[in-house]
């Protein structure tokens, strides 16, 4: 089953400039199903307006079929984000779309470019989200599996010849909508790719057949410029690419996607680079580009430390932290069920969001546990190179409540799955807040000598970050931003079977909270116009 708005997937783009006020008007017409959106980067910090965040169960009730609820706020950053469905694993079914943010009319960027393409990635399943839930959720576990389909601005490819039953018709790859996605360029021109990332599971690497390109912008951010042949993109990302026209304009050429971290199942991606006036159905004549090796950490390991601000668009970082959350990522089991873990704690989503029952003050003990998770581990007996001794864990919607406008520091510790010689990859996504990227390493993080090398200079601010395999990542942020924020590692399957937690700071610095996002949990008699 798809998913989508106003009739096609990904959505249409937003474009927007700094400053704008963004209203959207959101009709739920599935006949079943609740829904939420979550308008990914943006921080909902300059008006006020965390209940807009769009995070069923965190920020807001979800919205029921057939009801419309209008989503209200100002994008104050320029940049390329995302928005996407925030609700169970809906995002994966096509309910996606871009946001791009202009700079005022006057205004000009650090780098030059005459043309601007938007490219958006995503990984397809075969199965339903319901199926997959299911799975999940069932003893015994049953995994989603690897997708089926890399897509590229919606458009992928599949072996028809693979269906049980191919004679259907259902899949048909000479049907016109099944052509690949076409980005027509003028030889001699330099393009702005504006590339986001919000694949249901899978890291991916980017190439340009014959081109290099320049990368220049992380998740809103101007970066200090570095060329490359790939861009490895894990959920959640968005990164803005300079790319020149100037080869052989008689041909077209290949763009691919590939999967990385994982062992490829799926076909790559593919979409077609057209150099006009070349007809742009006009397949090129070369192999496709399969991208490095999916298993070679080093390369992905290297672009993360090559992110770095750009001169001049520095905001430097506080010198200190006040508080240092670790969590450690693992995979367990409760009561016979997989979940995954922070701390051998997985999370679970309350029935009442915590916003409301926070600003309205409900009796909290009805709606979510008050003793926080933990924050740490046993650092110096846990082995992160071997399954765990014992993967039993607890389940827990606790949340940290910080101190309004401390800084903290979070360390995102990988570590062994329940499957021997085997660590994830796992990108982590915060709301409602931009981090600091101190730095990646290694194996165990060592809290002393580690915390030495961080990059206090000139890091990156980032939304959403990946935590390598056997590999530790730091980040820090300011609690400045009054509300519920949740922060969760972006693949689907992983948020669903438990892997997030929710911060709150200065929540009584919340306006008072629209009726329309209440009438669920604790909140059933509240008004919902």
């Amino acid at each position: 089953m798809v998913i989508t708005i106003n009739g096609g997937t990904p959505g249409p783009t937003i474009l927007s400039q700094q400053g704008d006020t963004i209203i959207v008007e959101l009709k739920n017409s599935l006949l079943t199903d609740n829904i939420a959106i979550h308008w990914h980067g943006i921080r909902q910090e300059s008006i006020g307006t965390p209940w807009s965040d769009g995070t069923e169960g965190v920020t807001q009730c979800p919205i029921l079929p057939g009801d419309t609820f209008t989503y209200k706020f100002v994008v104050d950053r320029t940049g390329t984000f995302m928005y996407h469905g925030h609700y169970g694993m809906q995002r994966e079914a096509g309910l996606y779309g871009s946001i791009i943010v202009s700079l005022p009319s006057g205004a000009s960027e650090p780098f030059a470019y005459d043309y601007v393409r938007t490219i958006i990635l995503n990984d397809w399943f075969h199965k339903s989200t319901y199926e997959e839930a299911t799975g999940l959720s069932s003893i015994p576990f049953v995994w989603v599996g690897e997708t089926q389909s890399l897509l590229i601005n919606g458009r992928g490819r599949y072996n028809c010849s693979l269906l049980a039953n191919p004679s259907l018709g259902a899949c048909n790859v000479t049907n016109p909508e099944c052509l690949h996605h076409v980005a027509t360029e003028i030889p001699g021109k330099t393009y702005r790719l504006r590339i986001g990332s919000l694949t249901a599971l899978s890291a991916l690497s980017f190439q340009i057949e014959g081109h290099n390109f320049t990368v220049v912008e992380a998740d809103g951010h101007y970066v200090e410029p570095f060329v490359t042949k790939n861009l490895f993109l894990y959920s959640g990302e968005t990164y803005s690419i300079l790319v020149k026209a100037n080869q052989d304009p008689s041909r077209n050429y290949w763009m691919t996607t590939s999967v990385v971290g994982r062992e490829p199942k799926t076909p790559t991606g593919l979409a077609i680079l057209n150099y006009y006036p070349t007809h742009f159905r006009k397949s090129p004549s070369t192999v496709p580009t399969t991208g490095p090796a999916w298993n070679d950490t080093a390369p992905r390991l290297a672009q993360s430390l090559a992110i770095k601000a750009l001169q001049g668009s520095i905001h430097t970082p506080p010198p200190t932290s006040d508080k240092t959350i670790v969590l450690l990522n693992t995979q367990n089991k409760i009561e016979e069920h997989v979940r995954w873990s922070l701390n051998n704690v997985s999370f679970s989503i309350p029935h009442t969001p915590y916003l409301i029952a926070l600003k309205e003050k409900l009796n909290l003990s009805h709606v979510f546990e008050q003793k926080p998770p933990p924050e740490n581990y046993d650092f110096n007996n846990y082995d992160i190179y071997s399954v765990a001794k014992n993967v039993k864990a607890t389940s827990s919607n606790g949340l940290y409540r910080l101190k309004f406008n401390s800084t903290v520091d979070v360390v995102l510790q990988n570590a062994n799955t329940m499957t021997a010689n085997n660590s994830e990859i796992h990108p982590w996504h915060l709301h409602g807040h931009d981090f600091w990227v101190l730095g990646y390493g290694k194996g165990k993080f060592d809290i002393t000598k580690d915390v030495a090398k961080y990059n206090l200079v000139n890091p990156i601010m980032k939304n959403t970050v990946p935590v390598h395999p056997y590999g530790w990542t730091a980040l820090r942020f300011r609690a400045d931003n009054p509300g519920v924020w949740a922060f969760h590692c972006h693949i689907e399957s992983h948020f669903y079977m438990g892997m997030g937690v929710v911060f709150e700071s200065g929540v009584e610095k919340v306006a008072k909270l629209p009726s329309s996002i209440m009438g669920c949990g604790e909140t059933k008699s509240y008004h919902r116009p």
